[in-house]
């Protein structure tokens, strides 16, 4: 609610300034119509009721500018000094001072704010001169009534920028943490399209092995010929799927290039050429029996079905998943690995019993972006968080790929 007042008040500075002086104003109009005709007080004369509204107008209609406090001050602090060369009393109008020397001392440097402040110190001393017997008393007692108001407009002055600051902070931060979601999530979309890319050398490779076989047995022996035949459709289909997610990865790296590291960039495009064979479902068993953290595997359905990127996809996500294990399920946790191929999409659940959500998770791990890049590949999503009864778990499901479907 403070927010949008104060939005509200940047849009509409002479209105909120108004708004802010009208009280004072009401208390001026009144106090003119209760000392109605022209007098004398100890202060100086009181000028009639015309003289004494057009003296309160002129006093108070510099507040209007309280947004630019110190000609706002200097308005009020002249009318004030040509009230005290005409001999006249002081009146509630002048409390405008004290006004704008609280906005003085809330909105400008120290220096115009001590400025200030000394300025309505002397007009207090004038305003003693022209009393007939002020005392000691009562110039103490108003000096400090000007130095609260000014000590006032410091505090908040302070505390207005400190807010700032944090407000800054938090705001330098959030964009911090979204770039370096941008840069994990485009790093991890090239480590994909590297990956993506031994898959369709793979299948290519075996399209013109077949290819090679075909056409050595097709005056020998035809139905040889036939089955390599039909294994290079197979793996050709294979591979123009895997063409198509990995062209769709390579736009949105190309998306994000903008927002990644220079030198981290470059050496993401170096590491492309980096051929190496990748892993699928049968390498499970060994990544699961040579993990640092105790994990169990278990496997339902046909694995088989899946095409080499989709296993690569799954193959990842085990990965990134015990390694949370390891790096948040404390000493002594193990993990479960399940896998269900056997419905129409693919099921990964891998579950631990270590601190769950007591966990701490700083440090700047990227891992569940990775898994919902790889996940989401395929049209796909995983969700992760603690588990009823301590532990943590993470869950991605893949819808079968057509191409095995």
């Amino acid at each position: 609610m403070f927010g949008r007042v104060r939005e509200w008040s940047r849009h509409h500075e002479k209105l909120a300034n108004a708004l802010w002086a009208s009280p004072l104003a009401l208390f001026c109009v009144l106090s003119a119509f209760a000392s109605r005709g022209a007098g004398t007080s100890d202060g100086g004369a009181v000028p009639g009721l015309g003289g004494y509204l057009g003296l309160t107008a002129l006093l108070l209609l510099p507040l209007l500018w309280r947004h630019r406090p110190v000609l706002s001050f200097a308005a009020i602090a002249l009318v004030s000094f040509g009230q005290w060369l005409a001999g006249l009393a002081p009146m509630p109008a002048n409390l405008a001072v004290l006004v704008a020397l609280y906005a003085v001392a809330y909105r400008c440097r120290f220096r115009w704010a001590m400025a200030a402040c000394l300025v309505a110190e002397l007009g207090v001393a004038m305003v003693m001169i022209n009393w007939d017997d002020p005392g000691l008393g009562l110039f103490f007692s108003s000096s400090i009534f000007v130095v609260t108001i000014w000590l006032s407009g410091l505090y908040a002055s302070t505390r207005r920028r400190y807010l700032e600051s944090l407000e800054e902070r938090a705001e330098r931060a959030e964009r911090e943490r979204d770039q370096q979601a941008r840069m994990a999530a485009a790093a991890e979309r090239a480590r994909i399209a590297r990956e993506l890319h031994d898959v369709v050398a793979h299948n290519v490779s075996v399209m013109v092995v077949q290819a090679d076989g075909a056409g050595y047995a097709l005056d020998t022996d035809v139905e040889q010929a036939r089955t390599a035949v039909k294994a290079i459709s197979a793996t050709g289909r294979a591979a123009l799927a895997e063409m198509r997610r990995l062209l769709g990865v390579l736009r949105k790296t190309e998306d994000d290039s903008q927002e990644a590291e220079p030198g981290k960039a470059a050496s993401e495009r170096a590491g492309a050429a980096d051929y190496y064979p990748q892993p699928g479902l049968a390498q499970l068993d060994e990544l699961v029996a040579t993990f640092a953290v105790p994990a169990t595997l278990r496997v339902s359905g046909d694995p088989a079905r899946l095409p080499e990127g989709q296993q690569l996809a799954v193959y990842r996500i085990v990965q990134e998943a015990l390694t949370n294990v390891l790096k948040h399920g404390g000493p002594g946790a193990s993990a479960t690995v399940e896998i269900d191929v056997s419905g129409g999409d693919v099921q990964v659940r891998v579950t631990d019993d270590g601190r769950g959500a007591a966990a701490s998770h700083a440090g700047g791990g990227h891992g569940l972006i990775g898994m919902r890049e790889r996940a989401g590949m395929y049209g796909g999503a995983v969700s992760a968080g603690p588990r009823r009864g301590g532990g943590f778990e993470v869950v991605a499901r893949l819808p079968l790929a057509r191409e095995a479907a």
